[in-house]
């Protein structure tokens, strides 16, 4: 065992990060999270802190502000009301406005073309578009074409 864990309660007696039971908490970390996120060249030990705040931060957002699960057309709803955006307005991402419709009444669904262009236009990653309807596969399948040589 390492000389640093043989004692992990003086560890945290001392200071160390610890699991975040509060909200006040959270602003806390933050605020010393963007302040080590804010240096051009952290040093190792710096990397470090902001690896473990980072993982301290998600884990109690994950488990105090759970995500609800919505389909992708949900998302792009819920953004396109946020940001004031009309469905014609997001055509030029979509492709058509005939294409825009059957989209939004969950006619068809989206693209990688589309969620690519989605998540620029409304700044969010394009994990957002995703859930367990969607048929976009991650690696495309392609058949190999036989060589003149193995059809014989």
């Amino acid at each position: 065992m390492s000389k640093t864990l043989t004692d992990p309660a003086d560890m945290i007696r001392r200071g160390a990060p610890r699991l975040i039971h509060s909200d006040e908490e959270l602003a806390e970390y933050t605020r010393t999270l963007f302040s080590l996120t804010s240096k051009s060249k952290p040093t190792a030990a710096e990397q470090e802190a902001i690896d473990l705040l980072t993982l301290l931060i998600e884990q109690y957002e994950a488990l105090r502000y759970p995500l609800p699960k919505a389909r992708a057309v949900e998302v792009l709803r819920l953004l396109m009301e946020r940001n004031g955006v009309s469905q014609g307005k997001i055509t030029p991402e979509l492709g058509f406005q005939a294409s825009a419709s059957l989209i939004l009444f969950g006619k068809r669904q989206l693209n990688r073309g589309h969620i690519a262009r989605l998540s620029r236009r409304f700044h969010v990653s394009p994990a957002v578009f995703f859930d367990e309807r969607s048929t976009i596969a991650l690696r495309r399948k392609v058949k190999k074409k036989k060589s003149r040589s193995s059809r014989g």
